[in-house]
């Protein structure tokens, strides 16, 4: 570790610490549908989506309408995004001529980026045309992210609001997320990127002589548009297989720095919504305090392991840190925090292989995923609202009182819809991974053997259900077998977890505002803080602690013993 690596960290912190407050603000108006600047540009399309869908943007919808209104979007994008792929070989910008996407793969793709995981069983620049990466991949990035501001917007103002029927449109809340949220800074994020040298256009593939006198395919595309809202909806798909590691998807410093700081902008500025809905903005910054002390402590540990390096290598007289699968334009202390970064976010765009971490610095990344995300565009939201009520439930067991939580009493509904959305992903990855290890159609796609190999699949199952995306490597995962279970993973993820927590908004919309007494506990101080943290870890450990071991932990300590995978 070193002085340099922790100041760049520091700085990384430092300013999206700085854009919480102002975005949030902007946000806040948005969603609330008061006028902003871009009204004049924008409010004339959304009043005009809004005729053309048959809504009313004043009209708002029962929970149960809002969670059909939003599965039924879902579906609608599903099919289509599918039915792009196995069709992309007769539609236009198709400069390399590539064919249908298998149904499996494309079954997978639709699912993945529906659901906004966008894990990738492909290699983009091989299999997807321009067209599909446009209109299919780049279209459900924007809504895909949007679908989760809703959602947070939904539970939002069931804290907020007192006796109402209603958690908002779902319809409105889609629209005004898309428009005056992911767009706008899409475009200028786009033009940023290309100006620091990514491609944006739909030119064939560039085929170039080599020093050897061999040829080159060298693949280019619409890349820049669909780079800045994989990390600012915390999607993660790359249009290349080598995602953020390659040279055309993250040329410089600068863009590296940008992609970083758009993966938490908005998950981050979501949590001053909340303090804003509720009247209250240390209400927030306490969950961010939440979030932001378990993803320092993930930077730590990672950047820690991964400067000490492989005590094998160091036996053999070989110094520094494992360099092995890191972004070396950037440094060792970059990489470290990209990986943890981006397992937090459920963004899953990497800048360097995770598969080639030190058994301690993988372990954070998958721990990371296997609670439910803490820091994602909407789904951060949510995630950490889960473990605040587990944890005044849990304090109020303490003290022999009913539970309350932002003035609303936390009673067996909301526990109950807390503990199926927790369960709801980790059952997905629990058993998928016990049954990939054992059947011969899922062990012959792992690359590695022993406790390595268990954590490629348990990280492409972990990766799934918890709307990540990003990949351990090492496993063979576009086949028929993975492709559908992963599929089936992701499905499970989002919405066993996204309907229980719509279930809560609007049981907490229904009740009335309970007035804070003495025996209140107080949820804007360290103690608070420390106790959600608590409940996070202690939970995600008594979840997961035994496939982990079997898989980092127990690799570990054989590599200390003298022995790897």
């Amino acid at each position: 570790m070193t002085m340099n690596g922790w100041i760049q960290i520091l700085i990384f912190f430092g300013i999206v610490i700085a854009l919480v407050k102002p975005l949030g603000g902007y946000i806040n108006r948005v969603m609330n549908g008061d006028r902003t600047p871009l009204s004049i540009v924008f409010g004339s399309v959304e009043r005009g989506l809004y005729r053309l869908a048959g809504t009313d943007e004043k009209e708002e919808q029962h929970w149960t309408t809002y969670m059909a209104a939003m599965l039924f979007f879902n579906l609608a994008g599903f099919l289509l995004l599918y039915l792009l792929q196995r069709a992309q070989g007769f539609l236009p910008f198709n400069p390399a001529g590539l064919g249908a996407v298998s149904a499996d793969s494309s079954f997978n793709t639709a699912v993945s980026f529906m659901t906004n995981t966008n894990w990738q069983g492909y290699a983009g620049e091989s299999t997807m045309s321009y067209l599909t990466q446009m209109a299919g991949v780049t279209v459900q990035n924007f809504v895909s992210a949007a679908v989760g501001v809703a959602g947070a917007m939904a539970i939002i103002r069931g804290f907020a609001r007192a006796s109402a029927k209603s958690v908002g449109n779902f319809w409105v809340d889609l629209t005004r997320a898309t428009l005056y949220i992911l767009l706008p800074i899409c475009v200028v994020g786009s033009l940023v990127l290309v100006w620091q040298g990514v491609p944006q256009n739909l030119n064939p593939y560039t085929v170039a002589a080599t020093l050897e006198g061999g040829q080159q395919t060298i693949a280019q595309g619409p890349v820049a548009s669909q780079m800045i809202i994989k990390h600012l909806g915390t999607n993660g798909g790359g249009f290349f297989n080598a995602n953020s590691a390659h040279p055309f998807e993250n040329p410089t410093a600068l863009t590296n720095l940008l992609h970083l700081v758009s993966i938490f902008a908005i998950s981050f500025a979501m949590l001053n919504v909340f303090g804003r809905q509720v009247g209250n903005q240390k209400q927030g910054w306490a969950l961010l305090g939440v979030i932001g002390a378990i993803v320092v402590a993930g930077v730590v540990i990672v950047y820690w392991a991964e400067a000490a390096g492989n005590p094998l290598a160091h036996a053999l007289g070989v110094e520094g840190g494992n360099l092995e699968g890191k972004e070396t334009r950037f440094g060792l202390a970059l990489s470290s925090l990209f990986a943890v970064v981006t397992t937090s976010a459920s963004t899953g765009a990497v800048n360097g292989m995770h598969d080639s971490l030190m058994p301690l610095g993988g372990l954070v990344p998958l721990f990371n995923m296997q609670i439910p995300p803490l820091g994602g565009i909407g789904a951060g939201v949510y995630g950490v609202l889960i473990f605040a009520i587990l944890a005044v439930f849990i304090a109020g067991l303490m003290v022999g009182r009913t539970p309350e939580y932002l003035g609303k009493k936390i009673e067996a509904k909301e526990v109950k819809m807390s503990i199926l959305a927790m369960l709801g992903p980790s059952l997905a990855i629990l058993v998928f991974t016990a049954i990939a290890v054992v059947v011969p159609v899922g062990l012959s796609s792992i690359q590695d053997a022993g406790p390595h190999g268990f954590s490629e699949v348990l990280y492409a199952y972990t990766s799934g259900a918890n709307n990540n995306g990003s990949a351990f490597a090492g496993l063979s995962a576009n086949t028929p077998f993975y492709n559908i279970t992963i599929g089936l993973a992701m499905l499970m993820g989002r919405f066993l977890l996204i309907v229980p927590v719509l279930a809560i908004a609007g049981s907490l919309a229904a009740k009335k505002t309970v007035p804070a007494s003495a025996g209140t506990l107080p949820t804007t101080g360290p103690l608070f803080i420390g106790l959600v943290i608590g409940v996070t870890l202690i939970v995600g450990g008594l979840t997961f602690f035994p496939a982990l071991a079997l898989g980092p932990i127990v690799e570990h300590f054989a590599l200390l013993a003298g022995q790897t995978f």
